[in-house]
């Protein structure tokens, strides 16, 4: 089993983010990477797939899209080379946003109807071949050497079967994530046998179906933000799409993923690392703390965050 190609799914406007997001989409929102470097979302996501061993990324994008996201890539690669001549990390940082740029290619998802039909509009460019499905909102620190995409990646191929990044979450924060049910594995106690997944249950359901035994109590495994997937799901997507047409409303992935789980094996993997979806509220800022405390600033970053502290902690009340 080899993998070899990422899809990125991008059309969402980030309604959430708005105003920002008015002028930008979401995915071009500079972060300030772990080496340093002011990147946008959409680069420092592709490089967790690159440099996982991933050598195509199909990124799904809203009508229009591509031209901007290509000439974002080809401008600030143009920009660092006049701005900052003879600079080594801005060569290399140019260096990157072209490779970056070189290997991806676009699908485009005429409508928002729904996350599923985003990850059908890249069939044709998975054709029959397994893939890395990565979020264009979430971000990955892993606490390993490995980043988060190579440890999914690395189950896959040895089991050789699909597999989904998930965490141990507390029961209040289930409603934003799809959620499962399923039986660990006995000789790899981070890994569980997939049973059902449930689309951003409340807990009551997840009390009644989604216990998973050994969790600690109030906590449920949701999904991570990224999948390797057999290219079995586009017939289970196919026939959703095929409904769709006939009733109209999102088509969900969670929902071919459930039925994905019926069908042939498909592990999940608790991931040692942690997720910070941008979408959430003060996602954003959690990310860029934690990439910053991660990276080359971290004592510059770390003085700052306790100096602000420190005065706000000393400012009158208001």
């Amino acid at each position: 089993m080899v993998i070899s190609k990422a899809v990125i799914t991008a059309a969402g406007r980030g309604a959430r983010q708005y105003p920002a997001c008015d002028a930008v989409q979401k995915a071009m929102l500079p972060v300030v990477d772990r080496d340093g470097l002011t990147k946008p979302v959409l680069q420092i996501i592709a490089e967790e797939a690159l440099e996982s061993g991933i050598e195509r990324v199909c990124v799904v994008a809203a009508p229009g899209d591509e031209a901007v996201y290509r000439a974002h890539f080809r401008n600030y690669a143009e920009m660092l080379r006049a701005g900052f001549d003879g600079a080594d990390w801005a060569r290399e940082q140019a260096r990157r946003l072209a490779d970056v740029q070189e290997r991806l290619t676009f699908a485009v998802q005429d409508e928002p109807l729904g996350y599923g039909h985003a990850v059908w509009r890249a069939r044709e460019f998975v054709d029959d071949e397994p893939f890395l499905l990565l979020l264009s909102d979430h971000l990955y620190l892993s606490s390993e050497p490995r980043r988060c995409a190579r440890q999914l990646i690395d189950l896959a191929v040895a089991e050789r079967c699909a597999v989904s990044a998930v965490q141990a979450t507390r029961e209040h924060l289930i409603h934003q994530y799809g959620t499962l049910a399923g039986r660990r594995l006995a000789d790899r106690p981070d890994v569980y046998a997939i049973e059902e997944i449930v689309e951003k249950p409340n807990p009551t359901l997840a009390e009644l179906r989604l216990h998973v035994p050994g969790l600690r109590a109030g906590h449920y495994l949701c999904f991570f933000g990224m999948h390797v997937l057999t290219p079995g799901v586009f017939d289970l997507l196919d026939e959703a799409v095929r409904d769709g047409r006939r009733e109209p409303g999102p088509i969900q992935l969670t929902t071919a993923l459930d039925a994905l789980a019926r069908r042939e094996k498909y592990l999940a993997l608790e991931t040692r690392g942690q997720r910070f979806n941008l979408g959430a509220k003060f996602g954003a800022i959690e990310a860029q703390v934690a990439l910053a405390m991660a990276g080359v600033d971290r004592e510059r970053i770390l003085a700052v965050l306790l100096d602000a502290a420190a005065r706000i902690e000393q400012s009158p009340a208001r």
